[in-house]
């Protein structure tokens, strides 16, 4: 069978000790997953020193596999190495070694030497895994620089212990592996027994937070609340949707206000949603304007108003309005890709509609932003400057994979079979500006709609 090579390399601007030591803390493979593949952690040890092995469920497909690699070589602040244990290559030995470029920049150079299962059968997609490492290491490499060059870094502004609740969730998972690599240290609020040291228990529906000897902490960031679009909109989930915003949103700030003044977080940084605008028409909406018409308006002004207990015992306050959310691991984007992977997609209705989007590396830096910059409090719009229409989003959507776009959901079909879900979450128009984020100079990794779905779809350039 024969060994395959492939190496790419990357220049990042900052000390070859700073991105050793991002990728010895955890989180980073989690940091370092692209969102278009299915990979999940089974079992971790041991670092990246020698001897430390990872178990991960691979798929490709439907198909399952388990992969376990074993680090070794370990060199402190240069370099480590892993290699397959059991998995799906017939053999894969990974080198990843950072050579200082300077004192302030380095080289992070990715060499992986490999054979694929099957032999001569095998050697048929010699091509594919090429093409397919192209992919990974490209987003891999522009995570890792933009995370270690980025100016929003908590650890710098005093943060470093962060609270979060609905940590499991895709923008819990991927905001806890972003601050573990900077170095943060990171707690998870769960609602059943702790078993780890990084758990604490709550219980959101008014049983109050089991803070027991923990250290205080630095930030709290408040995800957690049940799923707005999993289906039909009746009115016992309509209930369950905005009583799991109010009842956890209440008991979490309350439990915050009655800690002694000492050991109070810097800032409470809460999950909202631009349905706060209801249907914005052709205007474009901003922070300052008051709430809108319809149940997500409802939700979000309620949502929102349950943080004051934690802003009148003095604790900064920031509400981050989000738009949608751009992954194919899940939401809005996940469900339209089999129909327009399939050539089936179109717009929804007229497509007139205005959609405000954001990519998840964009989000994530977000919420660092906003726990870091003690100026920011209030809401702050979680939306790209590069806002398009319904229309405009399924042609892009078309062109990045490559297929037609052309086959329209009439309006009535929607509303027949989602209701006001329908009216409100896909018909209406949602035009927002991220004006405080602006006037703030954020900077974000992926201003334009093509850029981002390049991104997290690992097509073209972007990936």
């Amino acid at each position: 069978m024969s060994e395959h090579v492939f190496e790419r390399k990357v220049r990042i601007s900052r000390p070859a000790a700073d991105v050793f030591a991002w990728h010895e803390r955890p989180g980073a493979f989690e940091r370092l997953a692209p969102p278009w593949q299915k990979v999940r952690v089974l079992a971790q040890q041991g670092g990246i020193r020698d001897g430390a092995r990872v178990t991960l469920k691979t798929y490709l497909g439907p198909i399952a596999q388990t992969w376990e690699v074993e680090h070794g070589d370990y060199m402190a602040g240069r370099q480590f190495r892993d290699r397959q244990v059991r998995g799906p290559f017939a053999a894969w030995d990974h080198l990843h070694r950072i050579d200082p470029d300077g004192e302030d920049a380095c080289i992070l150079t990715d060499t992986i030497r490999y054979r694929l299962p099957l032999g001569p059968l095998g050697e048929l997609g010699a091509g594919f895994a090429q093409r397919m490492l192209a992919r990974v290491f490209a987003y891999r490499h522009r995570v890792t620089r933009a995370d270690l060059e980025s100016v929003n870094r908590p650890r710098r502004a005093g943060i470093g212990r962060v609270l979060i609740t609905g940590a499991s969730g895709l923008v819990g998972q991927a905001l806890a592996a972003r601050l573990t690599t900077a170095g943060c240290d990171v707690v998870k609020l769960v609602r059943r027994e702790p078993r780890a040291p990084d758990e604490i228990a709550w219980d959101p529906q008014g049983g109050g937070v089991s803070w027991g000897n923990t250290a205080p902490f630095d930030a709290v960031v408040h995800l957690a609340g049940a799923n707005i679009a999993g289906g039909r909109w009746t009115e016992a989930r309509k209930r369950v949707i905005l009583q799991s915003r109010i009842q956890g949103t209440t008991t979490l700030a309350r439990a915050l206000a009655a800690l002694p003044p000492a050991r109070r977080p810097q800032v409470v940084v809460g999950a909202s949603a631009v349905g706060w605008y209801g249907d914005t028409g052709d205007g474009v909406a901003r922070e300052s304007d008051a709430v809108g018409q319809g149940f997500l308006a409802e939700v979000c002004r309620a949502w929102e108003s349950a943080l004051e207990p934690a802003e009148a015992a003095g604790i900064r306050t920031v509400a981050v309005r989000t738009g949608v959310v751009l992954t194919p691991a899940g939401g809005a984007l996940a469900r339209m890709l089999p129909a327009f992977r399939l050539g089936l997609g179109g717009r929804l209705g007229d497509g007139e509609q205005g959609m405000s989007w954001i990519s998840p590396e964009d989000l994530t830096e977000v919420y660092c932003r906003v726990m870091s910059d003690g100026r920011l409090a209030g809401p702050v719009n979680a939306v790209a400057p590069g806002g398009v229409s319904n229309a405009e989003f399924t042609a892009v959507l078309g062109r990045v994979l490559g297929r037609p776009a052309v086959l329209p959901v009439p309006s009535v079909a929607l509303r027949l079979t989602l209701g006001q879900l329908a009216e409100e979450a896909l018909l209406a128009s949602s035009r927002v500006e991220p004006r405080v984020l602006r006037e703030a100079a954020f900077t974000f990794r992926h201003p334009q709609l093509e850029n981002a779905l390049r991104a997290v779809l690992g097509r073209g350039s972007e990936s």
